[in-house]
């Protein structure tokens, strides 16, 4: 086995992560790190300019509120999310978010983002809170101006390819983060006074629909692998929504987006009979008051009904692209010049939303002879994913704004920093914060650039180091590159590398998590359905896989990442199985069912699960925390207005 050097790198706030929290948290704590005179450093396992859920580009920024125009408020978002969520939500961090979000949408068209506008001017909505863009370059823009804010002013350093692989701590504070790159044989201990976790959600943790050669096609970001979860869980910091996984509608195989489709193309979605299930089945509706009867539908009940139809033997549903783009044009047809140049304008739109974001979905439209303005095409609810940025809310309990508190959420929401989690100098933004959701990529900017003032305010006032000790770093150094020595010590004992009784490799590790969360968590295969006695044996199966993972193998740095990504996956999976088990309802049906629990109980539920791992008894604890609200709430009948 090769040796590896180990490089200490020293600093004040450490940011973990190349995404769009992290490159907001970039640029904000440039800015107060140098009046400081602070150094920052930023750790990607990528590169940043393509890292995280916008690396291929986004047709459209999904949360701008207008608080200029004065149509929407704060309050109103607040409400908007809640409702999506079913009533579980932290307002006083989704109104944070949502009053700061427009500076940062307005940062990103200085730094060069088209976003479109109308003949007076104005931006382009594709729906209440969306705008539309050209977004292909999206992530490189914000990348660039995270870069140049970190290195051109003297106070920053960046890290890419470098994978971390978990925290270091001192008692109860976090003093840092450990892990190796992934180019050259080299170990990284970051020392740091305060750490800003913004790794991503999770992917992989659930079969997906695409096997074979597309299993790598996925509708969040494959290399997302629950690092974010992985590193809070494992500091012991609490964990809020782990049951909260999201599944998207998309179009299926390629896993294109359908909300230009519904919101900009006014589209419809049948069965293949033909059946709008919206409005087939909307009596189901009635069994999830008040939620039931909000305006837009919820996310997950949209995918339960039409989970409904699939059941009953309806499938497949399809976008009436077709229709839909027909009756746009159809408003020009008076004029046969205009009319054929609008509906040559709505082909470019249909396919510029997949070459803006989703470049395989065109691709898979061009191979199968698909012609949106004449064909419908399927969609389908994809398999699980774990994210608290988009219409999912699992991440760390942290720490509201203290100026948005109240008498009866100041000791349950705020304990001292803004978007502190409830370890001393673990910050957390992005898909790693949660209860949180429907932040999308301006939101999850603008509480990066939350999260590193609030960090950077940390550091002032707790300007001694931490300690780590010596021999613990020697332990984790060993502990990371086990699966390379386990791997080089048994490898010539097989002829065939991939089946050895001594090893596993990362991608067998996986496929094993994939099946159990599968068929015992409500997978795909499953659909989407579960109960207590499932849950207890899939939570057997996960505990005989980490005790597997000790004989985790890897040939390679590239295997030795991949065997880490999986290990983080398997704390992700393990929170989401507990906490489904520990909540005995179902709130969110779309995303999952407990058949032994079928129905939503707002008496004893209309809490927050949470979780925690406490690292020194090797222990889960489970708990409730109450759903306090900042914002009046509407009476049933105003829920309609939306």
């Amino acid at each position: 086995m090769p040796k590896f050097e180990t490089q200490v790198v020293e600093t004040d706030l450490l940011i973990l992560g190349g995404g769009m929290a992290a490159c907001g948290a970039a640029v904000e704590a440039a800015y107060w790190a140098k009046k400081s005179g602070l150094k920052v450093t930023l750790v990607d396992k990528a590169a940043v300019d393509r890292s995280g859920a916008v690396a291929m580009g986004l047709s459209a920024i999904n949360q701008y509120v207008g608080l200029k125009d004065g149509k929407n408020t704060v309050k109103d978002y607040v409400d908007y999310v809640r409702n999506d969520l079913m009533g579980v939500t932290r307002e006083d961090l989704v109104a944070n978010i949502a009053r700061h979000v427009d500076s940062t949408v307005h940062l990103f068209e200085k730094w060069g983002l088209p976003i479109w506008k109308d003949e007076k001017g104005n931006y382009v909505h594709e729906g209440r809170w969306q705008l539309m863009i050209n977004g292909e370059s999206y992530k490189v823009i914000v990348a660039e101006a995270a870069k140049n804010a970190l290195l051109q002013n003297g106070t920053g350093q960046i890290f890419e390819r470098v994978f971390i692989v978990g925290p270091l701590m001192d008692g109860d504070r976090c003093a840092g983060a450990i892990g190796f790159s992934v180019r050259e044989n080299k170990i990284y201990v970051f020392k740091s006074k305060a750490t800003l976790v913004a790794m991503g959600g999770a992917v992989h943790v659930f079969k997906p629909r695409s096997g074979g050669e597309g299993m790598g096609r996925a509708w969040y970001p494959p290399w997302n692998a629950g690092s974010s979860a992985s590193f809070t869980l494992q500091a012991g910091a609490e964990m809020t929504c782990q049951e909260v996984r999201f599944i998207p509608v998309r179009f299926k195989d390629a896993y294109g987006p359908v909300g230009a489709w519904f919101l900009l193309f006014k589209s419809r979605a049948t069965n293949a009979m033909g059946g709008n299930y919206m409005v087939e089945r909307k009596a189901e509706l009635d069994h999830w008051l008040p939620y039931g009867h909000v305006k837009p539908v919820p996310a997950n009940l949209r995918n339960y009904l039409g989970m409904l139809d699939v059941m009953e033997g309806k499938g497949p549903l399809f976008m009436r692209t077709e229709e839909a783009m027909q009756a746009l044009a159809d408003t020009y047809k008076d004029d046969p010049k205009a009319y054929k140049k609008k509906l040559k304008d709505l082909e470019s739109e249909a396919w510029e939303d997949f070459l803006d974001m989703t470049i395989s979905q065109a691709t898979l439209w061009a191979s199968t002879n698909v012609q949106p303005e004449q064909k419908s095409s399927e969609i389908a609810a994809a398999e699980p994913y774990f994210i608290g940025s988009h219409s999912g809310a699992s991440g760390a309990w942290v720490s509201g704004p203290p100026d948005l508190q109240t008498d009866e959420t100041r000791g349950e929401y705020f304990w001292g920093y803004t978007n502190m989690s409830t370890v001393k100098g673990l910050f957390c933004a992005g898909d790693a914060s949660g209860a949180s959701s429907h932040k999308f990529s301006s939101g999850s900017h603008a509480e990066g650039r939350v999260a590193a003032k609030s960090a950077i305010k940390f550091i002032v006032d707790n300007k001694e180091a931490p300690k780590i000790d010596t021999a613990v770093v020697e332990a984790k150094v060993a502990e990371i590159l086990r699966p390379l020595e386990v791997y080089d010590t048994h490898k010539a004992e097989t002829t065939d590398c991939e089946v050895n009784p001594n090893y596993i490799k990362p991608r067998m590790f996986m496929f094993r998590l994939q099946k159990i969360m599968d068929e015992y968590a409500g997978g795909v295969t499953a659909q989407f359905m579960t109960n207590k006695a499932q849950l207890e044996r899939g939570l057997e199966l996960l505990a005989f896989l980490r005790e597997d993972a000790q004989k985790l193998g890897a040939a390679n740095l590239h295997e030795l990442m991949r065997a880490w990504e999986n290990v983080h996956r398997l704390w992700q999976a393990e929170a989401h199985v507990r906490t489904m088990l520990f909540r005995e309802e179902t709130r969110w049906p779309g995303y999952y069912f407990r058949a032994d629990k079928p129905q939503m109980d707002d008496e004893k539920w209309h809490v927050f699960a949470n979780c925690r791992f406490d690292p020194a008894s090797s222990t889960w604890e489970m708990r409730t925390r109450p759903i306090h609200h900042i914002f009046p709430q509407p009476k049933e009948h105003e829920l309609l207005g939306g």
